[in-house]
């Protein structure tokens, strides 16, 4: 069989490949253009890929394909439709980086709210070693404990981003909820946990019933110092609604690991809050910690062979 692995990059130059040979021959691309698609799927047996688009433009051309992998849990670059009409299977990986997602929205949430990136800045700038003071408590930050964290999206990482915020001594609310015996303190229509949060973070997958999700609108409902994290995917808030509250004093920070554009272009909407304390961006790295890496190539792997045993893991088609 040919594997055709079509945007290595996006796992990282660090992590082997090697367990694919397991399956036949590997052939690796480290990126491939929308008009190469076509050309490096059509003698392949199985396409492994992360954020390539496949549809029938290219997919037509792949006569041989058997099963495409995500490298993702997302799945909205695929035409899942058609290869259902084509015969082609399809599977993601769900819950690899539930971990890393989590430790990065953590690690977002906590620089904002206590302001780290201004006291880092104070002691780098050389202000601090030229002042007298011994502390400096400017700007003002707040404890998390009693808080209100709004969790939008209850799935692993939700969950997991709500179990460490209760740690933390928040009260956590949640817009939906999956039974899973690990529940959110509350449950909330989306506007009212938007009215009451101090902290929101998004864990939302992108479909038609949340493109767009956060809408000027609803910003509009939130508190003036709430944070709001998107770990999620770019296109479930407005992103230039979101840039305009931070300016206008309307939300008292943003961090941003996803894009509705990747990458971000150079007239986003965020390029206006490239010089703010209050925002933190990050470029779609919040999935790939090592270990999370490993576990998802392991995954694929695992979904491979139960695919060429005739068994479903993970199949979405």
């Amino acid at each position: 069989m040919k594997i055709a692995v079509l945007d290595a990059g996006t796992l990282g130059d660090d992590l082997s490949l090697s367990p694919l040979s397991e399956f036949g021959e590997v052939v690796i691309y480290r990126e491939t253009p929308p008009e190469l698609v076509a050309e490096r799927i059509a003698d392949a047996d199985i396409a492994v890929l992360n954020k390539v688009r496949l549809g029938e433009e290219n997919l037509g051309c792949a006569k041989r394909l058997k099963l495409i992998c995500i490298t993702a849990t997302g799945f909205d670059n695929v035409d899942t439709a058609y290869c259902r009409s084509a015969g082609i299977g399809v599977v993601n990986v769900v819950g690899y980086s539930t971990d890393s997602v989590a430790q990065i929205t953590l690690s977002i949430v906590l620089s904002l709210f206590s302001r780290l990136r201004e006291y880092d800045e104070y002691v780098r700038s050389g202000r601090y070693s030229a002042g007298t003071a011994h502390n400096r408590l400017i700007p003002v930050y707040h404890e998390l404990a009693g808080k209100i964290w709004g969790v939008v999206g209850y799935g692993n990482i939700g969950r997991k981003v709500a179990s460490v915020a209760n740690a933390f001594g928040c009260k956590v609310v949640c817009s939906r909820r999956r039974q899973t015996g690990q529940e959110a303190d509350e449950v909330l229509p989306l506007d009212e946990l938007l009215r009451v949060s101090d902290v929101v973070t998004l864990h939302v997958p992108l479909n038609e019933n949340t493109r767009n999700l956060i809408s000027r609108q609803r910003l509009a409902l939130m508190k003036p110092d709430a944070i709001l994290v998107n770990a999620a995917r770019g296109g479930v808030w407005d992103e230039a609604a979101v840039s305009e509250a931070l300016l206008a004093g309307k939300l008292g920070g943003i961090g941003s690991d996803v894009y509705a554009k990747e990458p971000m272009a150079k007239d986003h909407p965020f390029v206006s809050l490239a010089g703010s304390d209050q925002a933190i961006f990050t470029p779609h790295m919040a999935w790939g910690a090592y270990e999370a890496r490993v576990r998802c190539l392991e995954d694929i792997c695992q979904s491979i062979r139960s695919f060429l045993d005739g068994g479903k893991r993970s199949r979405i088609v």
